[in-house]
């Protein structure tokens, strides 16, 4: 039995996870959590018993000095609590770092599962990291996926297809779509190349693909600056060495050749929108595509994508909570009348052809009066000159029959 003491009830939590080990390279899933926790000034509720998960000889505690004590600091997972205030729009968050489990993974995940359903969570979020064959130079492509086919379609994720081997991040998802929970993971894409922690722009990636998802505005802080200083870094050191340089523009040849298809107008309007809501501190609409940035597609009115689709699930009564209407919901309603105005003109189009059908109808009408009325001449002369012949004849007979007489 879980008892949570001194946490307040939640205004709309999201569960928000990160773990240190395989699943995050350059530290960058776990750096982003710790970000929030910094930002919101997180405070600890929870902590799992070291004892039941880690091996020791694998990760170590580590030992310091306070005042002058030593103290022993266990390896484990904590969970705190932030609460997301931009002044337009609160909500909770509850976060949990740690480090990947060395054993009992079903039991850890159960763990954190049994500490969601008492705080009411809505949706858990997990953060991740891998090595690919990425530049550094261009955007870290950030991908969203699922287990949840009415999740996938609602919010434009990926349905994951994923085999092989994995983390505690495809663990726990897994573990959340057994138990209803809806489950998002949110994997950052590291240059293998330069994978030493940390990686401030791979960080960044995932929190502003995550201020999409959760709908909140993220404080950045000093963010956005030490990823411009660490690709600088990267820039002086690729330049130093004419394989590393011809590597790295090899991979960039191969990225804009894949997104040279991506780059269409809608693409294009939905950058300059998220561009704009930054601009004026709004953040972006739940959902969105496998890169930095996204957005929500829309799905048919009425359908799992539309705007009257359930978008989260309620855990203590199972039902779903209607998703708000977005920009692009407007959009499609515009949309929707641009067309209808193209079908009158169709119509329109429609009743000339219908009415020059009718002309020529009456046009072959008349030419067939004409051509009877003619035929009817045609007959009645003949008929004459019949006559006359007729005539011609009997006057020649009557003589004849005289002159015997």
């Amino acid at each position: 039995m879980i008892e949570l003491e001194g946490v307040p009830e939640l205004i709309d939590p999201v569960m928000i996870c990160a773990f240190e080990g395989w699943n995050d390279a350059g530290d960058a899933a776990s750096t982003a959590v710790g970000h929030l926790d910094r930002e919101w000034k997180g405070e600890v509720f929870a902590s799992l018993d070291a004892e039941d998960y880690y091996d020791f000889q694998v990760n170590r505690p580590t030992v310091a000095l306070e005042g002058g004590v030593r103290k022993i600091t266990w390896p484990t997972t904590r969970l705190s609590v932030v609460r997301a205030d931009t002044g337009e729009k609160s909500r909770d968050l509850v976060l949990v770092r740690g480090i990947e489990p060395s054993m009992r993974w079903r039991s850890f995940c159960n763990e954190i599962l049994g500490y969601a359903h008492e705080l009411g969570v809505e949706m858990v979020v997990i953060l991740g990291a891998l090595l690919g064959d990425t530049p550094h130079t261009r955007p870290v492509p950030v991908s969203g996926v699922t287990s949840d086919p009415d999740l996938a379609r609602s919010l434009d994720l990926e349905e994951t297809r994923y085999e092989g081997p994995t983390g505690i991040v495809g663990v726990l998802q897994e573990a959340c779509a057994h138990a209803g929970v809806p489950a998002v993971s949110l994997w950052a894409a590291v240059p293998h190349y330069v994978s030493q922690p940390p990686n401030p722009k791979a960080t960044l990636a995932l929190l502003n693909r995550l201020e999409d998802l959760i709908t909140v505005r993220i404080p950045l802080g000093e963010l956005t600056e030490d990823s411009r200083a660490w690709q600088l870094g990267v820039d002086q050191l690729a330049a130093e060495d004419s394989e590393v340089a011809e590597y790295v523009q090899s991979l960039e040849e191969a990225r804009d050749t894949a997104e040279l298809p991506e780059a269409s107008g809608e693409a294009i309007a939905r950058e300059f929108e998220r561009y704009l809501r930054r601009r004026d501190g709004q953040p972006g609409p739940a959902g969105g595509h496998a890169t930095e940035s996204g957005g929500l597609a829309e799905g048919r009115e009425g359908g799992t994508g539309g705007p009257g689709a359930p978008y989260l699930r309620d855990p203590s009564t199972g039902h779903g909570r209607p998703r708000k209407p977005s920009s692009k919901d407007e959009m499609a309603k515009d949309d929707a009348e641009d067309t209808g105005g193209d079908g009158d003109e169709a119509k329109d189009v429609d009743d000339v052809k219908d009415a020059d059908s009718a002309k020529a109808a009456d046009d072959a009408e008349e030419a067939d009066d004409g051509q009877g009325a003619e035929d009817r001449d045609t007959e009645g002369q003949d008929a004459s000159r019949r006559d006359e012949g007729r005539t011609d004849r009997g006057g020649d007979g009557d003589e004849g029959s005289g002159s015997d007489r």
